[in-house]
């Protein structure tokens, strides 16, 4: 187990960060994003003394019986993993936002004890808390119609003054990315894996894009793989981050439809694009517009408007 001070030892930059954002920095790399168990102590105590009750210490704390939380984390709590994270991040120009961060996007607060940690973020912060941060998302394996209703939503929400969310994935993603970058626009990409492994790897000179004119952000620390569960937490990020969520096209059980669902119980608006009632791949946003009230969306004008 390790100390904030064995980790200095190890890597000097790490003294460029203060002691809560080190112990917040250290906690991406130890525990699962979204653990409330993890969140409650951390809002309880502060993200060091958390770190040191859970490391160190024994019993209960906060109320909290600790030892699961213990049993999770001590296993990733060596010096040596922490310090190459902490290396890396250095190395490969990443900035770690918290809470006290005039760029941590204030919509995270919704998400209570299952907010994140930290942020991991390479390129330009203040895009994170842009008034105008609009999210695109949807199926994978997006048809032509799909992905050309997102490149035109794309490009009218940017010419509008919009930035452009999503989280980097073939299909709606990826083109939601290309057509905010091509209508010289800013986008940002939410990753559910560290910012040295950028998912998926077709997309790599993608994100290497994105990075140079927006953000690529994640909760994740370096060397660390995305995991269904890890999709499914950073899809509670894209919808806490964003002003208004727009499906474009999605099956009846597209991942998307989890970004929305997350939207709705932060009280986010909730937009989906109509497609042909033949189409398997439009199913989920004829649900989320039938079931559960999602506004019905055909252009940027009407998405703006969200």
């Amino acid at each position: 187990m390790t100390t904030l001070s064995s980790i200095s030892n190890h890597v000097p930059t790490i003294h460029r960060y203060s002691t809560d954002a080190a112990a917040r920095g250290i906690w991406t790399i130890i525990s699962e994003p979204g653990d409330t168990d993890t969140g409650n102590l951390i809002a309880a105590l502060g993200a060091e003394e958390a770190l040191n009750v859970v490391l160190h210490g024994t019993g209960d704390a906060a109320g909290l019986d600790l030892a699961l939380l213990r049993a999770r984390t001590r296993p990733r709590a060596t010096g040596g993993s922490i310090a190459a994270v902490f290396a890396a991040a250095n190395t490969g120009a990443a900035e770690l936002l918290t809470p006290e961060h005039p760029h941590w996007p204030e919509g995270f607060t919704d998400l209570g004890s299952a907010a994140p940690y930290a942020l991991w973020v390479q390129g330009t912060t203040e895009i994170l808390v842009d008034p105008l941060n609009t999210a695109l998302v949807g199926a994978r394996a997006a048809s032509g119609y799909g992905e050309h209703v997102t490149m035109e939503m794309a490009a009218g929400l940017v010419s509008r003054g919009h930035v452009i969310i999503s989280g980097a994935a073939y299909g709606v993603d990826g083109m939601a990315h290309r057509a905010a970058l091509a209508s010289n626009g800013r986008t940002i990409a939410y990753l559910a894996g560290g910012l040295d492994r950028y998912y998926p790897t077709g997309h790599d000179a993608l994100l290497t894009r994105i990075a140079q004119t927006g953000a690529v952000a994640t909760e994740m620390g370096f060397g660390q793989s995305p995991t269904r569960y890890r999709f499914l937490m950073r899809n509670r990020l894209i919808a806490a981050a964003s002003r208004a969520i727009v499906v474009t096209e999605a099956g009846y059980r597209s991942g998307s439809l989890n970004i929305a669902t997350h939207a709705f119980t932060l009280g986010r608006p909730v937009g989906a694009v109509p497609g042909p009632v033949t189409s398997p791949t439009s199913a989920g946003c004829h649900r989320l517009i039938r079931e559960f009230g999602a506004q019905l969306v055909t252009n940027a004008e009407d998405a703006a408007a969200l």
